[in-house]
């Protein structure tokens, strides 16, 4: 009970950070601290199906299923991706505008 009060103070921590942040810089990394929440979830919730590889033998109710730990693996994969094409198209807005501040792109892009 403890480790999923704490995964879910985790993901709440990115939410506020995502929500409450103008940075931009800032909100890409509480997505990431949101996607890492996400992965120790299923993580933690896949750990207590079973505890032994299918290619080890053994009953076939305590096999650990395969499939969510493939998905954990492409969201791991998908989350580096998507950070760092946040951090770039952070990085190209201040080199444009000079600021990485929400508010002041939405009112600069606004104007033009």
């Amino acid at each position: 009970m403890i480790a999923r009060s704490l995964i879910l103070c985790l993901f709440i921590t990115g939410l506020v950070g995502l929500t409450t942040r103008r940075n931009l810089v800032k909100k890409a990394y509480a997505l990431s601290i949101m996607n890492s929440a996400v992965v120790l979830l299923f993580v933690l919730e896949g750990s207590g199906i079973g505890d032994k590889a299918p290619l080890l033998g053994g009953s076939p109710g305590v096999f650990v299923d395969p499939v969510p730990q493939a998905l954990m693996l492409t969201a791991i994969v998908v989350g580096v991706c998507v950070s760092a094409l946040a951090l770039t198209i952070a990085y190209r807005l201040h080199r444009i505008y000079g600021t990485l501040d929400a508010d002041e792109l939405k009112r600069l892009v606004g104007h033009e």
